[in-house]
């Protein structure tokens, strides 16, 4: 390899993304505190724990810091494949119990969690279905999702990230609401999974706080649907996403770029994923 043909692939790829005169579009949520949690994590807290003119120093400069307390499952996140096991084994057979000892996971933690720069498509169920939002407790069905899918013009394939619109992060800021412990909360059951796992997707996401169905007055009590993706596929859930302005910009298919953080043995992280299309 020359060192030309070095130098023209950055130069090339930076020359492609200015002069394709791109947008961005955020698909997820700030992380505030006090927003929406599963039942199942601690919530999101942040607070000053310095403020300017608490130290000044010598020439008059000044600085602010914050003190962050979360879980990794809260606000716009990822899964980490160690997040769920089932009969004790996580994907690919690997014991639970064996990888969580010592505080943290020794396979699947979320810095193994790959950095997603991929064809994502959108599945706006609730838009094909004529709603702002779905019923809370509605199943998003195998049938739901090749509606969705059949609308836009695009088929999840091997690679992809598949996100699915039900319209109910409109309800983010009523928490019990969102929550939808007494209700439920819309999302794909295990039909809808399965078909999204046999397209060989490589991450699915959700405008809910655990992507599945959650039936009314049942809450997290099981998760099917996440046994379905992450023990048996392997395949990463992002949740509590925010896709009301991609749906508004009528998106279908896009470039996908989320990073999380390398959380060493953790199981899940905070993510900012954005849609990059062009204008």
């Amino acid at each position: 390899m020359t060192e030309q043909s070095v130098t023209a692939g950055p130069d090339a790829l930076l020359n492609a993304v200015v002069d394709a005169a791109v947008d961005i579009v955020e698909l997820g949520h700030p992380h505030t505190t006090g927003m929406p949690c599963s039942p199942n994590h601690p919530g999101f807290r942040m607070t000053l724990i310095r403020r300017h003119g608490d130290m000044v120093r010598p020439d008059g400069g000044s600085a602010s810091n914050e003190i962050i307390v979360t879980g990794g499952h809260v606000g716009t996140h990822v899964d980490a494949l160690s997040h769920v096991s089932h009969e004790g084994k996580l994907y690919g057979g690997i014991d639970a119990e064996d990888a969580q000892r010592g505080g943290r996971f020794s396979e699947l933690g979320a810095e193994t969690i790959p950095f997603l720069l991929r064809r994502g498509v959108l599945l706006d169920v609730a838009r094909v279905r004529g709603v702002d939002a779905l019923d809370a407790g509605r199943a998003v069905t195998e049938q739901d999702l090749r509606d969705a899918a059949d609308a836009a013009g695009v088929i999840p394939r091997s690679g992809d990230v598949a996100l699915i619109r039900t319209g109910w992060a409109r309800h983010f800021d009523d928490a019990q609401r969102y929550l939808g412990q007494r209700d439920g909360v819309p999302g794909p059951d295990v039909g809808a999974a399965r078909w999204l796992a046999a397209a060989g997707i490589v991450a699915a996401g959700a405008d809910t706080t655990a992507f599945e169905h959650i039936p009314a007055g049942k809450g997290h009590s099981v998760l099917p649907v996440h046994r379905v993706l992450l023990v048996e596929n392997g395949i990463h859930i992002i949740e509590h996403l925010n896709l009301e302005a991609a749906s508004e910009r009528g998106l279908t298919e896009f470039t996908f770029v989320m990073a999380a953080l390398r959380i060493t043995g953790g199981t899940g992280s905070p993510v900012r994923p954005v849609a990059v299309v062009s204008r």
